[in-house]
Order: structure tokens, then sequence, then C-alpha cells
């Protein structure tokens, strides 16, 4: 029997996951460098369409809000230094970034959805 016939026949792997644990990867590695959550984001935008309808999906649009919701948050923030509450809100904002990477993550390596309009 001819290799390339068994090899096209074969089902194509899914790279969803990996996309997934890049992407989610992206987010921790923001902890170092603010761009990989930049990158994390258009990321996950660019494989928004593909996840719909899978197990996916629900960690795609919780990460996104995740994007959005600590920006406006370390925008604040930085607007708000001058009044002494700036400092305090950015505080919060990583430690809340930061636990949502972290529970996603667990949850997504433990085969379990996510509540993407949660807070937490």
């Amino acid at each position: 029997m001819d290799n390339n016939i068994i090899e096209h026949n074969a089902p194509q792997k899914d790279n969803r996951r990996t996309y997934m644990m890049v992407i989610y990867g992206l987010y921790a590695l923001s902890a170092v460098t603010v761009v990989s959550s930049l990158v994390g984001v258009i990321a996950a935008y660019a494989v928004r369409g593909s996840m719909r309808g899978t197990p996916y999906e629900n960690h795609i649009r919780y990460l996104i809000r995740t994007f959005w919701i600590s920006a406006a948050g370390y925008f604040l923030g930085g607007l708000t230094m001058a009044l002494g509450v700036g400092l305090l809100l950015l505080f919060v904002v990583s430690v809340w970034f930061i636990y949502r990477v972290v529970a996603g993550f667990v949850k997504f390596y433990d085969g379990k959805t996510v509540v993407p309009d949660g807070w937490l």
C-alpha cells in the first residue's frame, strides 16, 4: 500500500489546543514584558473564528475580555497616579490579571470551561 495515501487520509491534528496554550503563555509572559499581552490578544482575535463551537470558545472570549478590562484599568491607574489612587488601582488590576490568567490556564489544562463574562 502507498504510504502517501495513508498519510493523506490520516486525520489532521487539531492545533487549537496548541494555539490556546501559546496565547495563555503570551499573557503569562506579560508579567515580564507588556508587549506579549498585546501579541496575545492579537493572536486571540486571529484564531477566534476557528474556536467557535469548540470547548475553547469561552477561553478565547475570556482572554480577550481580560486584556481589554486590564488595559482600561492600567490606563485609569496611570491617569490617577497624581491623585494617589493610581498605584493602588495598578496593583489591584495586576493581581486581577494574574489571577485570571492562572485560573483560566488551570481550567483550560484540566479541560474545564471558564465564564468569559464573569469577573473572576
